[in-house]
């Protein structure tokens, strides 16, 4: 299936509501100009004096300019990022250049706002908020405010059901629970995004809100066509920033998606999942605009503040009494393979867990889940604990026997079939193009144990053998 074309319309911010209503002739205009930095525009506002009707942090504002561009007026979002005494500091949605400094501002006296409707059910949505797939306008839709606080702790409940993706690495031996944030850490040229997407068009979630950060055209297609072909896209919301598009709009895509699925999750009480790319992204981001704005960096040319506004993103994972859940699953990039890079290393300590993936495989070593014990035994078959614990322990065993055979050393028999149980582990189980269901996979787990070992060679309940241990590879062996 074709994509549709990209095109930007149908804006439902105050961008939409006013300048692309052709009138703002009842706004005031502010024309005192202190500085143009980057993208960063310094107005000299109302103040504090003005009471109820002064800047606020985050609000809106319309940048007006009929020098730059002739006769006609360039017109321009921005948010205010700081307010110091009578001096507003805007960040635009738009590059800078070619702004005059007889430009005027208008505070628009709101904030960031999205779209929350069902209708937004298989839409594409950039950056701002707008769609972009080509499709129906949906302007007399209702919005809702971006920015939030997470859930109030006396509303959540803890992660206690499992979400299914039919990955066996991950239901089987690093559980995704809801309400869990995790991130997948990878390297640049590893298909995370496709696993992601697999996650996405394979879990066992209500509504799929996915927000692509920085990405490239050619990926972003790949994201929309996957969704389109696994037949999910009519469950799924997408906001998408571009490579291409300007980098202030990264900042506001992880809060764009997650004001929309705590939405869903509160009021029609769905199981939602967002999925979002590259959080690396997010952090280089924040740091680009910081620098910008004349803000010290710290570890290694980030912000100091890069762990709070990551965990306030990431704290909105939530599983909501008496309502639905989000849960969030990211992907973290690591430069040069580096998990001590500010990014994966503040993100490490937010999150619970993290997935491993390198090589096309999910290392079973480097991944975690540290919820997975709320459902391992308990939505799950009483053989799922034991005989995973058991397939990693032999997998680490694996591992000395191959290091013996890359030495050249003598290996014995138990070595040659441990080296055999390695081979059928990393096929049928750490290859991420593996889609199995929890149940099937715990039997093929059965399975690759009675091909390679006895049972009394194993360290495992008597009577998960007896009941669990296929019969046929049994009389196969003997």
């Amino acid at each position: 299936m074709t994509a549709a074309p990209v095109t930007k319309m149908g804006a439902r911010s105050h961008l939409a509501a006013e300048a692309a209503a052709g009138s703002v002739a009842g706004l005031l205009r502010f024309r005192k100009i202190a500085a143009i930095v980057g993208d960063t525009l310094v107005v000299e506002g109302p103040g504090a004096e003005a009471g109820a009707h002064a800047p606020r942090l985050h609000d809106l504002a319309l940048v007006l300019d009929g020098h730059s561009s002739g006769s006609r007026e360039r017109r321009a979002l921005a948010r205010i990022v700081r307010i110091d005494g009578p001096l507003v500091h805007l960040q635009l949605f738009d590059s800078a250049a070619g702004l005059s400094t007889a430009a005027a501002v208008s505070f628009l006296a709101t904030p960031p706002e999205v779209l929350y409707t069902p209708h937004a059910l298989g839409r594409v949505f950039d950056g701002l908020g707008r769609l972009i797939d080509g499709g129906p306008p949906l302007d007399l839709e209702p919005s809702i405010p971006v920015l939030g606080a997470p859930a109030n702790p006396v509303r959540r409940e803890l992660g206690h059901r499992l979400i299914r993706t039919a990955i066996p690495m991950i239901d089987l031996f690093n559980c995704l629970v809801e309400s869990q944030k995790i991130p997948i850490f990878s390297v640049a040229g590893e298909p995370y995004e496709a696993l992601l997407l697999r996650i996405g068009a394979q879990a066992d979630a209500d509504i799929v809100v996915f927000a692509g950060i920085a990405m490239m055209f050619d990926d972003f297609l790949a994201a929309r066509e996957s969704f389109e072909q696994s037949g999910q896209a009519g469950r799924t919301i997408m906001f998408v920033n571009l490579a291409s598009d300007p980098v202030v709009e990264r900042l506001l895509l992880p809060d764009l998606a997650l004001a929309v699925a705590e939405r869903f999750a509160v009021e029609q009480k769905k199981r939602v999942l967002v999925l979002m790319t590259d959080m690396t992204a997010f952090a280089d981001a924040l740091t680009e605009v910081g620098l910008a704005q004349d803000r010290v960096p710290a570890n290694r040319g980030y912000l100091g503040d890069l762990y709070s506004e990551l965990a306030r993103r990431y704290e909105r994972a939530c599983l909501f009494r008496d309502g639905g859940s989000v849960t969030i699953v990211t992907v973290c990039t690591m430069p040069g393979n580096d998990v001590t890079h500010p990014s994966p290393d503040n993100t490490g300590y937010i999150t619970e867990g993290q997935i491993s993936l390198h090589d096309g495989m999910i290392d079973p070593f480097g991944s975690l889940s540290r919820l997975k014990q709320h459902v391992i035994g308990r939505e799950t078959r009483e053989d799922h604990g034991p005989v995973t614990n058991l397939m990693i322990g032999l997998y680490a065993a694996a591992q000395d026997a191959r290091q013996k055979q890359a030495m050249a050393f003598e290996l014995s028999d138990h070595d040659l079939r441990l080296l055999a149980f390695d081979r059928l582990f990393r096929a049928r189980f750490m290859d991420i193009r593996v889609a199995c269901p929890l149940e099937r996979a715990l039997d093929l787990c059965w399975q690759t144990l009675a091909e390679c070992f006895a049972p009394e060679e194993l360290a495992i309940r008597r009577s998960l053998v007896e009941t669990y241990w296929p019969r046929a590879v049994a009389e196969r062996q003997c």
